[in-house]
């Protein structure tokens, strides 16, 4: 592990990804501690990752919002040639831990930690992009519960038609794979994947991933089991809106991050009284 970067003091190595390794750091004038990813380029395809951390600074440099991860500098280093050798990107440092490393285990926990997550998407959304990429490792939660969406390296103006397809086969939404404009449903597309997947610990079979294998992706929906099939624990409102989620008609799915925040809150808040009435009479 290097002793400096740039300018800051490397504190420990956070983690790593898409060719890239995080540290944290401290800036030694402001005592002030950071992520810096850092990114080394080995070859020509290893641009792209360059570029992604290029379009994740112009996005999160604006946000202010508490569920969405900052940043704050990105820097490229080149050679004397003028060739790109590797790239920094310096971000807020958050105390947690992505959610397939230590998900939340309690219905009441999974339910607050998505509406942390819708509220992020919100603020993106607010500010005219789309995440593209929301998946368990992209969400962070801290030990007291606060959720932070990272990772913005595939984000994009809302109505952009990519260039290829870009996504997680288990999270990837059917218009990402067909490379059709993205779109706040796109996003919804990919979070009911991953409130999914914490309730039954189990990837549904995306567009992408039934296509690979050959089967018919029209069957889709049909062959997909509910949360509350998987997961007894799982109430039927909240399995009937993720499996609303995970639609393959972007306009069968709720119409926005609002609609979700509204109904989960509600199914929490039915599950709280109804805990609070069982404790009365036991």
């Amino acid at each position: 592990m290097p002793q400096k970067l740039l300018n800051y003091e490397v504190l420990e190595r956070l983690g790593e990804g898409a060719r890239s390794v995080i540290y944290a750091v401290k800036d030694p004038a402001t005592r002030q501690v950071y992520a810096l990813k850092h990114v080394v380029r080995s070859g020509s395809k290893d641009l792209r990752f360059i570029e992604q951390m290029e379009t994740e600074y112009e996005i999160s440099r604006q946000f202010s919002h508490p569920n969405l991860r900052r940043s704050y500098d990105f820097k490229i280093i080149k050679t004397l040639l003028r060739r790109i050798s590797e790239a920094f990107l310096l971000m807020e440092l958050v105390d947690g831990k992505s959610l397939d490393v230590r998900p939340p285990v309690e219905i009441v926990e999974i339910i607050d930690t998505f509406i942390q997550a819708a509220q992020g998407l919100k603020a993106m959304h607010v500010l005219g992009y789309a995440h593209c990429d929301t998946k368990p490792n992209n969400i962070l939660r801290t030990e007291k519960g606060q959720v932070k969406l990272i990772d913005f390296g595939q984000g994009c103006r809302i109505g952009t038609i990519k260039e290829r397809i870009q996504g997680t086969p288990d999270y990837i939404a059917p218009e990402q794979v067909a490379r059709r404009p993205i779109s706040v449903q796109t996003d919804v597309y990919n979070l009911g994947a991953t409130i999914y997947w914490a309730l039954t610990l189990r990837n549904i079979p995306t567009v992408y991933t039934v296509n690979k294998k050959g089967e018919n992706s029209f069957l889709l929906e049909q062959t997909i089991q509910t949360p509350a099939e998987l997961n007894p624990r799982v109430p039927l409102g909240l399995s009937n809106l993720v499996m609303e989620c995970v639609s393959t008609r972007p306009s069968k799915r709720p119409a926005d991050m609002d609609e979700i925040i509204t109904r989960l809150d509600l199914i929490r808040h039915l599950m709280l009284k109804s805990d609070a009435s069982l404790g009365q009479t036991g």
